[in-house]
């Protein structure tokens, strides 16, 4: 029981770090929340900002990895 606990624990220990790693390379992306279809309202006291289509595109690519990493397994 214990050891898939730890192997469970590695693999989110590797997702985070590799999470953390786009987390840092996100602000040289230049494209990367400014896509057509990005919700961006600025009013005179309130600003909302949603990044609909780089969610979208992050999804595809998230489901595309672990659909890889599902295959190799």
């Amino acid at each position: 029981m214990f050891t898939s606990l730890g192997k469970w624990f590695l693999i989110l220990g590797g997702f985070f770090l590799l999470l953390g790693f786009f987390f840092l390379l996100v602000p040289h992306v230049p494209w990367l929340g400014k896509l057509p279809g990005d919700i961006h309202y600025q009013g005179k006291r309130v600003t909302f900002y949603f990044p609909l289509t780089t969610c979208i595109i992050l999804s595809v690519l998230m489901t595309i990895l672990m659909s890889l990493i599902h295959w190799l397994k």
